[in-house]
């Protein structure tokens, strides 16, 4: 009988005793929770806006590597966007020593585009090319030769509309559309972002990066783009040789007639020179 009340007594307190430790868990269930050590921890908050693209600035940049080079012939402008924009995963050029990243703009065929993939094919070299949707759609068999042949297929946008111009669903939209119809019509999807015109705000930026892109511009380019005025072909081979840098991304043109015909010349003094493509 007396073994019988002692323990009765006994429960009591450790209800009571439970009681209160639920009651204090309660009290932190709205703000914060505690561990048993009392260390008090942060409760995962879901759909938290990590980037919070509402104080991002949304002022155009227009993107220029510069003429201004460091002891190793790599561009101020390219290194500074590195530094400045890595946050939001952009690079201008990459940090790998003797390595050249080819790629080639797609905003419209202008015929020259299979002879610079039997070129890169000849000099087993692979390049990114950056199409926009309209490009796709017109031209399915050189897209899918890209893909087939082992190039990185690069977003560039739906319209090719200025990204830092366009509200936040815009500018989902421009990369998230082009992404769904490449991703539908040739199974492959693709990473790697390049504005339009190399038009740019930290608020597009960050957009970019919530799509689960990459921002990828370049530490060369040249006036190339022109079809009526093509640059003299041994000057444009010298400018692109001269410019040679570690981690060097090249911006060139594939309706450039001239690019067409200096490519082999130019991936032959590159590899001389010790580099190689990536």
């Amino acid at each position: 009988m007396r073994y019988n009340l002692l323990a009765a007594v006994f429960a009591v307190a450790f209800l009571c005793s439970c009681t209160v430790n639920l009651n204090n868990t309660a009290s932190k269930t709205d703000s914060h929770t505690t561990l048993n050590s009392g260390v008090e921890v942060e409760p995962v908050i879901k759909d938290k806006n990590i980037l919070n693209l509402e104080t991002l600035s949304h002022e155009k940049q227009g993107y220029g590597q510069g003429v201004q080079m460091d002891d190793n012939n790599r561009p101020l402008g390219a290194l500074d966007f590195n530094e400045k924009y890595k946050k939001y995963n952009a690079k201008a050029i990459n940090n790998e020593k003797g390595v050249i990243t080819l790629t080639f703009d797609q905003g419209y065929e202008n015929g020259y585009t299979t002879k610079i993939l039997d070129t890169l094919k000849q000099k087993k070299v692979k390049a990114t090319f950056f199409v926009v949707q309209d490009y796709a759609e017109r031209n399915p068999e050189l897209v899918r030769r890209m893909i087939d042949e082992g190039h990185t297929l690069g977003n560039h946008s739906v319209t090719h509309r200025s990204m830092p111009e366009l509200t936040e669903a815009e500018c989902k939209s421009e990369i998230n559309g082009l992404h769904e119809y490449i991703k539908d019509n040739f199974g492959y999807e693709m990473t790697t972002f390049r504005p339009p015109m190399g038009e740019y705000s930290e608020f597009s930026l960050a957009v970019t990066k919530e799509c689960g892109y990459n921002t990828e511009l370049w530490s060369f380019a040249y006036a190339d783009w022109d079809t009526n005025a093509q640059p003299d072909k041994n000057e444009a081979l010298v400018k692109l040789t001269s410019s040679l840098h570690d981690g060097a991304i090249y911006l060139l043109h594939s309706v450039s007639s001239t690019n067409a015909e200096i490519l082999p010349d130019f991936i032959d003094e590159a590899l001389n020179a010790g580099y190689k493509f990536k």
